[in-house]
């Protein structure tokens, strides 16, 4: 069975972007945070998107290789983006690029089905599908890379659950700019 991982940066107060889906809150992150994503990245061997969040990363990993001034660890992060699988869920989309299949019936169903099958870890991301998931009892670990910051409103990280989830700290590290990252995973 594969393991489902929910990791997004994120707010002290628990935000994933704050009103208005702003995320300049987190403005770039430092060299070592990003290297510790991108190893995430290259670890997944499927990536599971929301509507919001595929729009965003194909609006600009498809070609981040390929901007000027692009860093060694962006140049990674690109071209491991555009080779990673993904799926993308979305009833709202017709077209998906990139290594990318399109989903547009019931998500819970279609990630119950990829968790039996055989290969490497996924990453969930975006708030509506990762809650849905979270919901049902399919995340197997949070890493939370939580910003110094209050926004006071926006996406929230975590859902509203119907019951609670015990979770077992895996690891702290703290990155410049007072980042601290923190993974935990779900006691069964």
């Amino acid at each position: 069975m594969r393991k489902l991982i929910y990791g997004m940066n994120l707010t002290l107060d628990g935000y994933i972007a704050a009103v208005g889906d702003d995320i300049g809150w987190s403005g770039p992150p430092s060299d070592e945070l990003f290297q510790w994503w991108l190893d995430q990245e290259r670890a997944s061997g499927l990536s599971l998107y929301g509507r919001k969040l595929w729009e965003t990363m194909s609006s600009y990993w498809p070609t981040g290789d390929q901007q000027p001034n692009a860093a060694p660890a962006e140049i990674e992060f690109a071209q491991n983006w555009r080779d990673t699988p993904k799926v993308v869920f979305s009833s709202t989309i017709d077209k998906v690029d990139w290594n990318t299949r399109l989903v547009t019936g019931d998500a819970i169903a279609e990630i119950t089905r990829l968790k039996a099958e055989d290969g490497g870890p996924m990453s969930i991301g975006g708030a509506t599908l990762a809650g849905a998931a979270m919901r049902a009892g399919l995340i197997d670990e949070y890493a939370l890379a939580t910003y110094p910051v209050l926004v006071g409103g926006g996406t929230p990280f975590f859902t509203a659950l119907d019951s609670w989830v015990n979770l077992n700290l895996v690891e702290t590290q703290t990155f410049p700019g007072g980042v601290v990252l923190t993974r935990y995973e779900t006691r069964r």
